[in-house]
Protein backbone atom coordinates (compact mmCIF):
# COMPACT_ATOMS: atom_id res chain seq x y z
CA UNK A 1 0.00 0.00 0.00
CA UNK A 2 1.55 3.61 -1.09
CA UNK A 3 1.90 6.35 1.26
CA UNK A 4 0.74 9.68 0.26
CA UNK A 5 3.24 11.87 -0.88
CA UNK A 6 3.14 13.80 2.27
CA UNK A 7 3.67 10.90 4.96
CA UNK A 8 6.19 9.46 3.10
CA UNK A 9 8.36 12.71 2.96
CA UNK A 10 8.08 12.54 6.67
CA UNK A 11 9.17 9.05 7.29
CA UNK A 12 11.92 9.91 5.00
CA UNK A 13 12.82 12.97 6.68
CA UNK A 14 12.63 11.17 10.08
CA UNK A 15 15.09 9.14 9.36
CA UNK A 16 17.55 11.40 7.58
CA UNK A 17 17.51 13.40 11.00
CA UNK A 18 18.22 9.95 13.24
CA UNK A 19 20.76 9.01 10.46
CA UNK A 20 22.45 12.19 11.16
CA UNK A 21 21.74 12.38 15.44
CA UNK A 22 22.29 8.91 16.16
CA UNK A 23 23.85 6.74 13.63
CA UNK A 24 26.97 8.89 12.21
CA UNK A 25 28.17 10.09 15.59
CA UNK A 26 28.69 6.24 16.48
CA UNK A 27 29.67 4.46 13.24
CA UNK A 28 33.50 4.79 14.49
CA UNK A 29 32.69 2.60 17.83
CA UNK A 30 30.25 0.35 15.73
CA UNK A 31 33.65 -0.33 13.81
CA UNK A 32 35.54 -0.29 17.12
CA UNK A 33 33.84 -2.66 18.84
CA UNK A 34 31.85 -4.80 15.62
CA UNK A 35 28.23 -4.05 17.81
CA UNK A 36 25.84 -1.93 17.35
CA UNK A 37 24.66 -0.12 21.09
CA UNK A 38 21.30 -1.74 22.22
CA UNK A 39 19.64 1.75 22.56
CA UNK A 40 20.62 2.26 19.34
CA UNK A 41 18.95 -1.04 17.75
CA UNK A 42 16.01 0.27 20.33
CA UNK A 43 15.88 3.48 18.32
CA UNK A 44 15.31 1.42 15.50
CA UNK A 45 12.45 -1.13 16.61
CA UNK A 46 10.60 2.19 17.44
CA UNK A 47 11.22 3.65 14.11
CA UNK A 48 9.70 0.95 12.56
CA UNK A 49 12.61 -0.56 10.82
CA UNK A 50 12.76 -3.95 10.66
CA UNK A 51 9.03 -4.52 9.46
CA UNK A 52 9.20 -1.59 6.36
CA UNK A 53 8.39 -3.51 3.81
CA UNK A 54 6.20 -6.02 5.85
CA UNK A 55 2.05 -5.84 5.62
CA UNK A 56 0.40 -3.49 8.39
CA UNK A 57 -1.72 -6.28 9.45
CA UNK A 58 1.43 -7.98 10.75
CA UNK A 59 2.83 -4.76 12.40
CA UNK A 60 5.00 -3.65 9.37
CA UNK A 61 5.16 -0.52 7.44
CA UNK A 62 3.93 -1.85 4.16
CA UNK A 63 6.42 0.15 1.70
CA UNK A 64 6.33 -0.59 -1.89
CA UNK A 65 9.35 -1.00 -3.49
CA UNK A 66 9.25 2.95 -4.69
CA UNK A 67 9.41 3.48 -0.80
CA UNK A 68 11.81 1.19 0.03
CA UNK A 69 14.18 2.48 -2.04
CA UNK A 70 14.09 6.24 -1.22
CA UNK A 71 14.07 5.33 2.75
CA UNK A 72 16.97 2.76 2.27
CA UNK A 73 18.65 5.06 0.37
CA UNK A 74 18.53 7.70 3.37
CA UNK A 75 19.31 5.24 5.98
CA UNK A 76 22.73 3.87 4.03
CA UNK A 77 23.83 7.76 4.19
CA UNK A 78 25.08 6.29 7.61
CA UNK A 79 27.35 3.18 7.75
CA UNK A 80 25.50 0.41 6.04
CA UNK A 81 26.19 -1.83 8.91
CA UNK A 82 22.83 -0.36 10.36
CA UNK A 83 20.93 -1.25 7.17
CA UNK A 84 22.42 -4.78 6.86
CA UNK A 85 21.37 -5.45 10.97
CA UNK A 86 17.69 -4.50 9.77
CA UNK A 87 17.77 -5.82 6.61
CA UNK A 88 17.26 -9.70 6.88
CA UNK A 89 13.80 -8.76 8.53
CA UNK A 90 12.55 -6.77 5.60
CA UNK A 91 14.16 -8.87 2.42
CA UNK A 92 15.36 -12.21 2.03
CA UNK A 93 14.20 -13.12 5.56
CA UNK A 94 10.90 -11.66 6.45
CA UNK A 95 9.75 -11.48 2.74
CA UNK A 96 10.01 -15.31 2.12
CA UNK A 97 7.90 -15.80 5.06
CA UNK A 98 5.80 -13.74 3.48
CA UNK A 99 5.17 -14.69 0.28
CA UNK A 100 5.97 -18.43 1.25
CA UNK A 101 4.39 -19.18 4.18
CA UNK A 102 1.25 -20.42 5.45
CA UNK A 103 -1.17 -17.65 7.20
CA UNK A 104 -0.12 -19.83 10.90
CA UNK A 105 3.53 -18.96 9.61
CA UNK A 106 2.90 -15.65 9.09
CA UNK A 107 0.94 -15.56 12.04
CA UNK A 108 3.56 -16.79 14.12
CA UNK A 109 6.38 -14.74 12.85
CA UNK A 110 5.80 -11.58 10.94
CA UNK A 111 4.46 -9.90 13.87
CA UNK A 112 8.03 -10.83 15.77
CA UNK A 113 10.29 -10.18 12.78
CA UNK A 114 8.40 -6.67 11.95
CA UNK A 115 8.84 -5.45 15.44
CA UNK A 116 12.39 -6.60 15.64
CA UNK A 117 12.00 -9.30 18.17
CA UNK A 118 12.99 -11.99 15.91
CA UNK A 119 16.49 -11.34 14.09
CA UNK A 120 15.74 -13.47 10.42
CA UNK A 121 18.59 -15.12 8.46
CA UNK A 122 18.49 -16.74 4.83
CA UNK A 123 20.95 -18.91 4.40
CA UNK A 124 21.63 -20.31 0.76
CA UNK A 125 25.51 -20.23 0.39
CA UNK A 126 27.48 -23.11 1.10
CA UNK A 127 31.54 -23.50 1.65
CA UNK A 128 31.57 -25.35 -2.14
CA UNK A 129 28.34 -23.50 -3.82
CA UNK A 130 28.63 -19.54 -3.76
CA UNK A 131 27.77 -17.83 -7.09
CA UNK A 132 26.81 -21.37 -8.56
CA UNK A 133 24.01 -21.75 -5.89
CA UNK A 134 22.09 -24.60 -7.47
CA UNK A 135 24.86 -27.01 -6.77
CA UNK A 136 23.24 -27.39 -3.01
CA UNK A 137 25.14 -30.25 -0.81
CA UNK A 138 22.74 -29.43 2.42
CA UNK A 139 20.01 -32.34 2.17
CA UNK A 140 16.50 -32.29 3.95
CA UNK A 141 15.16 -35.79 4.30
CA UNK A 142 11.62 -36.81 5.00
CA UNK A 143 11.09 -39.02 7.79
CA UNK A 144 8.18 -41.42 7.87
CA UNK A 145 6.25 -39.66 10.79
CA UNK A 146 6.13 -36.17 8.63
CA UNK A 147 9.30 -35.11 10.33
CA UNK A 148 12.48 -33.45 8.03
CA UNK A 149 16.13 -34.23 8.99
CA UNK A 150 18.87 -31.06 7.58
CA UNK A 151 22.34 -32.46 7.54
CA UNK A 152 25.03 -29.50 5.70
CA UNK A 153 26.75 -26.39 5.93
CA UNK A 154 25.99 -22.78 5.06
CA UNK A 155 29.04 -19.83 5.02
CA UNK A 156 29.09 -16.26 4.86
CA UNK A 157 25.38 -16.30 6.09
CA UNK A 158 24.69 -12.68 7.23
CA UNK A 159 22.83 -12.62 10.42
CA UNK A 160 23.63 -16.15 11.59
CA UNK A 161 25.53 -15.80 14.81
CA UNK A 162 22.54 -14.24 16.12
CA UNK A 163 19.52 -15.34 14.33
CA UNK A 164 16.14 -16.24 15.88
CA UNK A 165 14.36 -17.15 12.56
CA UNK A 166 16.83 -18.71 9.71
CA UNK A 167 15.25 -20.18 6.14
CA UNK A 168 17.79 -22.68 5.13
CA UNK A 169 17.71 -23.59 1.36
CA UNK A 170 18.37 -27.69 0.68
CA UNK A 171 17.83 -29.95 -1.50
CA UNK A 172 14.90 -31.97 -0.57
CA UNK A 173 15.08 -34.31 -3.56
CA UNK A 174 18.36 -36.56 -3.51
CA UNK A 175 17.39 -37.36 -7.67
CA UNK A 176 16.94 -33.57 -8.79
CA UNK A 177 19.28 -31.31 -10.03
CA UNK A 178 19.40 -27.82 -10.80
CA UNK A 179 17.06 -25.91 -9.18
CA UNK A 180 14.33 -28.52 -8.97
CA UNK A 181 14.12 -30.61 -6.13
CA UNK A 182 15.09 -27.51 -2.93
CA UNK A 183 12.87 -26.70 -0.55
CA UNK A 184 13.07 -23.95 2.42
CA UNK A 185 12.90 -24.88 5.89
CA UNK A 186 12.19 -22.49 8.94
CA UNK A 187 14.63 -23.33 11.72
CA UNK A 188 14.50 -21.48 15.17
CA UNK A 189 17.50 -21.04 16.64
CA UNK A 190 18.22 -23.45 19.36
CA UNK A 191 16.88 -26.15 17.57
CA UNK A 192 18.88 -29.21 18.27
CA UNK A 193 21.15 -30.20 15.48
CA UNK A 194 22.16 -26.90 14.56
CA UNK A 195 24.91 -24.90 15.40
CA UNK A 196 25.43 -21.46 14.70
CA UNK A 197 29.11 -20.34 15.05
CA UNK A 198 30.63 -17.02 16.21
CA UNK A 199 30.85 -14.35 13.87
CA UNK A 200 33.60 -13.91 11.08
CA UNK A 201 36.11 -11.15 10.54
CA UNK A 202 35.58 -8.73 7.93
CA UNK A 203 36.88 -6.19 5.93
CA UNK A 204 34.14 -3.83 6.77
CA UNK A 205 30.52 -3.68 7.83
CA UNK A 206 31.26 -4.06 11.71
CA UNK A 207 28.19 -4.29 13.58
CA UNK A 208 26.81 -6.61 10.94
CA UNK A 209 27.26 -9.90 11.58
CA UNK A 210 27.95 -13.19 9.14
CA UNK A 211 29.07 -16.15 9.72
CA UNK A 212 28.53 -20.39 9.35
CA UNK A 213 26.00 -22.68 10.06
CA UNK A 214 26.32 -26.35 10.51
CA UNK A 215 23.20 -29.10 10.76
CA UNK A 216 23.98 -32.68 11.94
CA UNK A 217 20.57 -34.35 12.13
CA UNK A 218 18.64 -31.65 12.64
CA UNK A 219 14.89 -32.56 13.30
CA UNK A 220 12.12 -29.92 12.15
CA UNK A 221 8.66 -30.46 12.67
CA UNK A 222 6.49 -31.47 9.37
CA UNK A 223 5.50 -27.64 9.47
CA UNK A 224 9.01 -26.25 9.35
CA UNK A 225 8.50 -26.33 5.35
CA UNK A 226 8.45 -23.20 3.97
CA UNK A 227 6.24 -23.20 0.80
CA UNK A 228 5.55 -26.13 -1.64
CA UNK A 229 8.46 -28.80 -1.39
CA UNK A 230 10.60 -29.06 -4.43
CA UNK A 231 9.54 -25.50 -5.69
CA UNK A 232 12.01 -23.05 -3.30
CA UNK A 233 14.10 -22.07 -5.61
CA UNK A 234 11.60 -20.24 -7.08
CA UNK A 235 10.76 -18.43 -3.94
CA UNK A 236 14.16 -18.12 -3.46
CA UNK A 237 14.94 -15.87 -6.73
CA UNK A 238 12.11 -13.88 -6.25
CA UNK A 239 12.97 -13.12 -3.29
CA UNK A 240 16.37 -11.95 -4.37
CA UNK A 241 14.91 -9.96 -7.32
CA UNK A 242 13.66 -7.37 -4.66
CA UNK A 243 16.38 -7.73 -2.43
CA UNK A 244 18.50 -6.67 -4.89
CA UNK A 245 16.89 -3.86 -5.84
CA UNK A 246 17.12 -2.93 -1.89
CA UNK A 247 21.12 -3.37 -2.29
CA UNK A 248 21.40 -1.44 -4.88
CA UNK A 249 19.54 1.47 -3.19
CA UNK A 250 22.07 0.76 -0.22
CA UNK A 251 25.06 1.24 -2.63
CA UNK A 252 23.66 4.61 -3.81
CA UNK A 253 22.74 6.00 -0.99
CA UNK A 254 26.28 5.31 0.38
CA UNK A 255 27.54 6.70 -2.76
CA UNK A 256 25.71 9.60 -1.76
CA UNK A 257 27.40 9.90 1.64
CA UNK A 258 30.93 9.65 0.36
CA UNK A 259 30.49 12.24 -2.26
CA UNK A 260 29.28 14.75 0.11
CA UNK A 261 32.66 13.75 2.26
CA UNK A 262 34.73 14.20 -0.71
CA UNK A 263 33.03 17.75 -1.59
CA UNK A 264 33.30 19.02 1.91
CA UNK A 265 36.69 17.91 2.18
CA UNK A 266 37.96 19.50 -1.30
CA UNK A 267 36.49 22.92 -0.15
CA UNK A 268 38.32 22.96 2.77
CA UNK A 269 41.56 21.43 1.91
CA UNK A 270 43.92 24.16 0.58
CA UNK A 271 46.78 23.43 -1.35
CA UNK A 272 48.94 26.31 -3.29
CA UNK A 273 47.28 28.69 -1.38
CA UNK A 274 43.60 27.38 -2.48
CA UNK A 275 40.73 24.68 -2.21
CA UNK A 276 41.55 21.68 -3.57
CA UNK A 277 37.99 22.04 -5.35
CA UNK A 278 39.23 25.02 -7.38
CA UNK A 279 41.99 22.26 -9.06
CA UNK A 280 39.98 20.71 -12.83
CA UNK A 281 40.73 17.24 -12.17
CA UNK A 282 39.60 17.04 -8.30
CA UNK A 283 36.69 18.73 -10.20
CA UNK A 284 36.66 15.55 -13.14
CA UNK A 285 36.55 13.09 -10.17
CA UNK A 286 33.76 14.94 -8.13
CA UNK A 287 31.65 15.21 -11.33
CA UNK A 288 31.96 11.79 -12.26
CA UNK A 289 30.88 10.53 -9.09
CA UNK A 290 27.84 13.09 -9.30
CA UNK A 291 27.02 11.68 -12.10
CA UNK A 292 27.48 8.38 -11.80
CA UNK A 293 24.89 8.53 -8.53
CA UNK A 294 22.50 10.07 -10.33
CA UNK A 295 22.26 7.75 -13.32
CA UNK A 296 22.26 4.72 -10.56
CA UNK A 297 19.89 6.62 -8.59
CA UNK A 298 17.19 7.05 -11.94
CA UNK A 299 17.92 3.55 -13.01
CA UNK A 300 16.61 2.10 -9.03
CA UNK A 301 13.71 4.21 -9.21
CA UNK A 302 12.19 3.48 -12.61
CA UNK A 303 12.98 -0.47 -12.08
CA UNK A 304 11.08 0.00 -8.39
CA UNK A 305 8.06 1.65 -10.50
CA UNK A 306 8.05 -1.10 -12.71
CA UNK A 307 7.85 -3.42 -9.71
CA UNK A 308 5.09 -1.88 -8.28
CA UNK A 309 3.38 -1.76 -11.42
CA UNK A 310 3.44 -6.40 -11.17
CA UNK A 311 6.04 -6.34 -14.33
CA UNK A 312 8.82 -8.82 -14.17
CA UNK A 313 11.99 -6.31 -13.37
CA UNK A 314 14.33 -10.03 -12.98
CA UNK A 315 16.70 -8.58 -15.69
CA UNK A 316 16.36 -4.71 -14.20
CA UNK A 317 16.76 -6.01 -10.57
CA UNK A 318 20.15 -6.98 -11.73
CA UNK A 319 20.76 -4.45 -13.50
CA UNK A 320 20.42 -2.00 -10.60
CA UNK A 321 22.78 -4.14 -8.50
CA UNK A 322 25.51 -4.22 -10.75
CA UNK A 323 25.37 -1.09 -11.80
CA UNK A 324 24.44 0.86 -8.32
CA UNK A 325 27.66 -1.51 -6.22
CA UNK A 326 29.85 -0.68 -9.11
CA UNK A 327 29.10 2.55 -8.86
CA UNK A 328 29.49 3.20 -4.84
CA UNK A 329 33.01 1.08 -5.37
CA UNK A 330 34.26 4.32 -7.98
CA UNK A 331 33.02 6.42 -5.79
CA UNK A 332 34.48 5.28 -2.94
CA UNK A 333 37.81 5.21 -4.82
CA UNK A 334 37.59 8.49 -5.42
CA UNK A 335 36.75 9.68 -2.17
CA UNK A 336 40.28 8.05 -1.23
CA UNK A 337 41.74 9.85 -3.66
CA UNK A 338 40.40 13.15 -2.90
CA UNK A 339 41.34 12.60 0.59
CA UNK A 340 45.28 11.60 -0.22
CA UNK A 341 46.88 10.22 2.73
CA UNK A 342 44.46 11.91 5.70
CA UNK A 343 41.82 9.63 3.19
CA UNK A 344 43.81 6.39 3.87
CA UNK A 345 43.99 7.12 7.81
CA UNK A 346 41.60 4.69 9.89
CA UNK A 347 40.63 7.48 11.96
CA UNK A 348 39.10 8.59 8.66
CA UNK A 349 35.50 7.90 7.96
CA UNK A 350 36.08 7.46 4.21
CA UNK A 351 38.72 4.96 4.77
CA UNK A 352 36.12 3.23 6.94
CA UNK A 353 33.45 3.46 4.10
CA UNK A 354 35.58 2.73 1.52
CA UNK A 355 36.11 -0.77 3.05
CA UNK A 356 32.34 -1.05 3.62
CA UNK A 357 31.62 -0.90 0.46
CA UNK A 358 33.91 -3.58 -1.01
CA UNK A 359 31.05 -6.60 0.10
CA UNK A 360 28.27 -4.56 -2.52
CA UNK A 361 29.59 -6.28 -5.60
CA UNK A 362 29.87 -9.50 -4.21
CA UNK A 363 26.78 -10.88 -1.93
CA UNK A 364 23.45 -11.03 -3.45
CA UNK A 365 25.28 -12.27 -6.77
CA UNK A 366 28.49 -10.98 -7.49
CA UNK A 367 29.07 -8.44 -10.59
CA UNK A 368 29.89 -11.51 -12.81
CA UNK A 369 27.17 -13.52 -12.11
CA UNK A 370 24.57 -10.27 -12.68
CA UNK A 371 26.35 -9.95 -16.47
CA UNK A 372 25.53 -13.60 -17.04
CA UNK A 373 21.94 -13.12 -15.64
CA UNK A 374 21.46 -9.63 -17.85
CA UNK A 375 22.82 -11.01 -21.04
CA UNK A 376 20.61 -14.69 -20.51
CA UNK A 377 17.36 -12.21 -20.33
CA UNK A 378 18.55 -10.24 -23.27
CA UNK A 379 18.47 -13.35 -24.90
CA UNK A 380 15.44 -14.64 -24.11
CA UNK A 381 13.39 -11.68 -25.03
CA UNK A 382 15.25 -11.59 -28.61
CA UNK A 383 13.99 -14.80 -28.99
CA UNK A 384 10.83 -14.24 -27.79
CA UNK A 385 10.42 -11.62 -30.19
Amino acid sequence: MALDAQTLKDFTDSIARFVRERLIPVEAQVAAEDRIPEDVIEDMRKLGLFGMTLPGKYGGLELNASEEVKVVMELCYAAPAFRGYVGANNSLGGRAVLWGGTEEQRERYLPRIASGELLTAFALTEPGTGSDAVALKTRAERRADGCWVLNGGKRYITGAPEADLITVVARSDPASSGGKGVSLFLVERGTAGMVQAKADRKMGQQGTHTGDLYFDNCVLPPDALLGEEGNGFQLTMRTIDRGRIHIGAASTGLARRLIDESLNYALERKQFGQPIAEFQLIQAMLADSCAEHLAARALLLETAARCDAGENISMEASCCKMVASEMCSRVADRAVQIHGGAGYMQDSAVERLYRDSRIFRIFEGTTQIQQITIAKHMIRRAAAN
